[in-house]
C-alpha cells in the first residue's frame, strides 16, 4: 500500500475514466470546535471559501464526464456533524457529486467496511488514512490494486449505493 496525500490524492480523480466513489462510515470527522461546524450550529453565514478547492476538483472530473460518487452511511437519529454534512452535502451536488445516504440500521456492519475509502474505475482503492485518536487529521490515502481488495470493495460499494438514497430523497 502506497500513501499518497496532497496533488498526489487529487491525480487520483485527473487520471480516472469512469468513476471515482466514496464511501464514509464514520459519524463524525471533526472536533466539536471545528470552526465551519461551530458556525453551522449557530447559524452564522459560511462562505464556504473553505470548501472551494474540493468543489473545484469535483467539478473538473465531472465535467470529462467521470462520475463522482459518494455514499454516507449514518446512525439515525443524526447527530451534529452528520446535519452539517448533510447540510453541505448541497455545494457537493451542485458541484457535480451524486451523493447519497445509508440509515446504518438498514445494514449489517458484517456487509460494510470498517474504514472509508475511494473506488476509481473499480481498480484502485485509497484507504482514507487520519492520524491517531478520535478525531484525528486527513493524511491522505493507501492505495492499494490488490485484486482480493478490490473485488472485496467493489462488492462494498455495489451493495450500499444500491441501498442508499438520493440526498433529495433522504429525509
Amino acid at each position: 500500500m502506497l500513501l499518497v496525500q496532497g496533488e498526489a490524492f487529487n491525480d487520483l480523480f485527473r487520471t480516472a475514466q469512469r468513476e471515482a466513489f466514496h464511501l464514509e462510515v464514520k459519524d463524525d470527522y471533526y472536533p466539536q470546535g471545528y470552526p465551519p461546524l461551530v458556525r453551522f450550529l449557530n447559524n452564522e453565514p459560511d462562505d464556504y471559501a473553505w470548501f472551494q478547492p474540493w468543489l473545484d476538483l469535483v467539478k473538473e472530473t465531472t465535467g470529462r464526464g467521470v462520475a463522482v460518487n459518494r455514499a454516507r452511511v449514518v446512525t439515525e437519529p443524526h447527530n451534529d456533524y452528520t446535519r452539517y454534512a448533510k447540510h453541505v452535502a448541497r455545494l457537493n451536488v451542485e458541484a457535480g457529486e451524486d451523493v447519497r445516504y445509508l440509515p446504518r440500521h438498514r445494514i449489517d456492519s458484517t456487509e460494510l467496511t470498517r474504514e472509508d475509502w475511494w473506488m476509481f474505475d473499480d481498480s484502485v482503492v485509497s484507504f482514507s488514512m487520519f492520524e491517531p485518536g478520535e478525531h484525528g487529521k486527513w493524511l491522505g490515502g493507501g492505495v492499494t490494486t490488490d485484486p482480493g481488495v478490490v473485488t472485496y470493495i467493489r462488492t462494498v460499494k455495489q451493495r450500499v449505493w444500491s441501498m442508499a438514497t438520493p440526498l433529495a430523497e433522504y429525509r
